[in-house]
């Protein structure tokens, strides 16, 4: 069997797509937009990011980089591609989400082993290799096709999207560039406000009219993507200590921190437009404009997108995936992305590159050896595929994931950073190893079934 089938063109499938085809295997890639979209998605763009710009923290010795530069290491099509398309993010890799789904639909396009179909598949496929990388907001067909398949309810939270401003709509004059503790130089603007403007906000916030909610939306918000007016029902201080914390600014106005912060972040190379950093809604478009306008620079700001919410479907994925990301009940049927309960863009990269070369090395008649347990993707996939199936909830790479060092000076184990350092070398020693086990050599594999 030299073919496999993709359903879902997002960041895990596209991945996995890309990791297949370049080992010789034949890949069908189904992706329903843009005859049929979904309340998040703008474009029929493969890979199109529809909530931040940002794939976190390019710091080196942080456990969201360490997931980097092990998919740099491994051969990543859509980190190439990230990097190629960078915006400036501080610490953050952030990118032009235009140019970067246009950069990802291209390459797939032109792959000769990859055919792209622009269709909606609303049932699992039977006996062939099949990835379902259909994301957040998978079909209500497939999803209950999944469901008589697994015999498992799928479980739904609801994450949401930042508001977008035009840059040119904005007060400069009350706006002041700069990265928290100078990280990055001046990639924010930081739109700051002393303790009276951020008490007119909160209060504005706290009882503003929210959207209309259907039926579906008995909402369990991720607790990593809280909708900034359920954060302030939390308490006055929450936003503070939240998207708004002012901790690594100085106004230089004042030469003194603020009481609060809201920090914009660049969409794209042309700074024409910047997201609202950590300020996903659920609010009636005319109240967002009321209430956001609050902000000291965004006084007259227009706004090219407001915020959003939207489903989040996921499987239980401890009860149902084996640590290949296969289906247990189904082993030739592969989950990926936001689906196989990840929750993050390189979360979402990941599972597609680990499933793209599963697939690869079954379609190719041999098997690949899941990650080592010490890396940052050995960690990830062990998490899904071993969790506590009774209180699962979907998760972002961290620290907490990969097992603690089990030897190291004392002077080691009690500084965070060393330590941090050390589990990180530790990581990229096994994954190079784990690279030439099954990166490399099933591509002569998958070449010669070709």
């Amino acid at each position: 069997m030299n073919r496999v089938i993709v359903i879902g063109g997002g960041l895990a499938g596209s991945e996995a797509a890309w990791q297949a085809a370049e080992r010789g295997i034949r890949v069908t890639l189904h992706e329903m937009r843009p005859a049929r979209s979904t309340p998040a998605h703008k474009t029929g763009q493969l890979a199109e990011l529809v909530c931040s710009n940002s794939l976190k923290s390019n710091t080196p010795g942080s456990a969201s980089w360490l997931l980097k530069e092990e998919l740099r290491q491994a051969g990543s099509l859509l980190l190439r591609l990230a990097h190629a398309h960078a915006v400036p993010g501080g610490a953050a890799l952030a990118v032009d989400r235009n140019g970067f789904s246009a950069a990802v639909t291209n390459a797939i396009e032109a792959h000769p082993l990859i055919e792209l179909r622009r269709d909606e598949l609303t049932r699992v496929p039977s006996g062939e290799l099949t990835l379902i990388a259909s994301g957040p907001l998978t079909s209500d067909a497939l999803a209950a096709s999944l469901q008589t398949l697994t015999g498992a309810q799928n479980l739904a939270f609801y994450d949401s999207i930042s508001p977008i401003v035009d840059a040119e709509t904005l007060n400069m004059e009350r706006i002041f560039r700069a990265s928290r503790y100078g990280k990055g130089g001046g990639d924010y603007l930081n739109c700051p406000m002393n303790e009276e403007e951020y008490r007119d906000f909160y209060e504005a916030l706290r009882t503003a009219e929210p959207a209309e909610s259907h039926a579906f939306e008995d909402v369990r918000y991720f607790e990593a993507c809280l909708p900034i007016e359920e954060l302030a029902r939390r308490g006055y201080d929450t936003l503070r200590f939240g998207p708004m914390k002012p901790v690594g600014l100085v106004e230089p106005r004042t030469g003194r921190r603020p009481f609060a912060v809201v920090q914009l972040r660049a969409e794209n190379l042309r700074f024409s437009s910047y997201n609202l950093v950590g300020f996903q809604n659920h609010l009636r478009f005319p109240e967002q404009k009321r209430v956001l306008r609050l902000i000291p620079g965004l006084e007259q700001a227009e706004f090219l997108r407001y915020g959003q919410i939207h489903r989040n479907t996921y499987i239980n994925a401890p009860r149902l995936l084996s640590p290949d990301l296969s289906l247990r009940v189904r082993p030739e049927v592969f989950i990926a992305g936001q689906l196989s309960g990840v929750e993050g863009y390189i979360e979402c990269i990941a599972t597609g590159f680990l499933a793209g070369l599963g697939m690869a090395c079954r379609a190719a008649g041999g098997a690949c050896e899941p990650p080592p347990r010490a890396t940052a993707l050995g960690s990830l996939v062990h998490f899904i595929s071993h969790a506590d199936p009774e209180n699962y909830q979907p998760t972002n790479i961290s620290f907490d994931l990969l097992p603690p060092l089990e030897s190291a000076p004392r002077r080691t184990l009690r500084d965070r950073r060393a330590r941090r350092d050390q589990v990180c070398e530790r990581a990229l020693s096994e994954i190079r190893g784990w690279i030439d086990r099954n990166v490399q050599a099933p591509f002569q594999v998958g070449a010669a079934a070709g």
